[in-house]
């Protein structure tokens, strides 16, 4: 009884909002540049992969390394209409923070793709990615337009990776235990979320 309440307090607790249960053959759309792609690690290693082991699901892949959020933008509409995906986990923005691109701009882009994806039902969430500085510190706009969207934050996971040397394999990439770490805190996002 007390483990039933406590599980309850924790569900109330908890800031997050619900994912919509994933089909059995649904499509998860990995979106971003270089951290999706996998740079850093063997071929087969980047986060989506591991999580398509881990979940069962098909994850696809559709990581541009360099790419800045206003290419992302300009992108992702061909590609939600190839892949038709249920949940889109999106990780961008880390090339415009290394390229100071401005970070109003940067938030502006994401919040388009944010509702791109929102506007032809499909799930999103949202990978915050840390400034390349050694306090490797999120932007606030990551938890802002979670909120402002009501969608899912993956917040904090990326600067635990950078900070290990035995995760990363440079400044600002993960190696391929970086990105099984990353894969299996997506995964238990989606467990706790209800997805899957």
């Amino acid at each position: 009884m007390l483990c039933l309440v406590l599980s309850g307090l924790l569900v109330a607790c908890s800031s997050q909002p619900q994912l919509p249960k994933l089909s059995a053959h649904a499509v998860i759309l990995a979106f971003g540049d270089s951290l999706t792609y996998g740079t850093g690690a063997p071929r087969g290693q980047a986060y989506p992969a591991v999580l398509a082991k881990l979940s069962g699901f098909t994850v696809v892949n559709a990581g541009v390394p360099g790419e800045v959020t206003s290419k992302g933008l300009a992108r992702l509409p061909q590609v939600l209409e190839d892949e038709q995906p249920e949940l889109l986990i999106l990780c961008h923005g880390g090339n415009d923070l290394i390229r100071k691109t401005g970070e109003q701009q940067t938030a502006a882009n994401l919040r388009a793709m944010v509702s791109l994806a929102q506007q032809q039902g499909i799930a999103v969430i949202l990978v915050a990615v840390p400034r390349p500085t050694v306090v490797l510190s999120e932007p606030e706009f990551y938890v802002q337009i979670a909120e402002e969207f009501n969608i899912t934050i993956l917040s904090g996971v990326l600067p635990k990776i950078l900070r290990k040397p035995s995760m990363k394999s440079d400044l600002i990439h993960p190696n391929n235990q970086g990105y099984q770490f990353l894969a299996k805190s997506l995964y238990e996002l989606l467990m706790e979320a209800n997805a899957i």
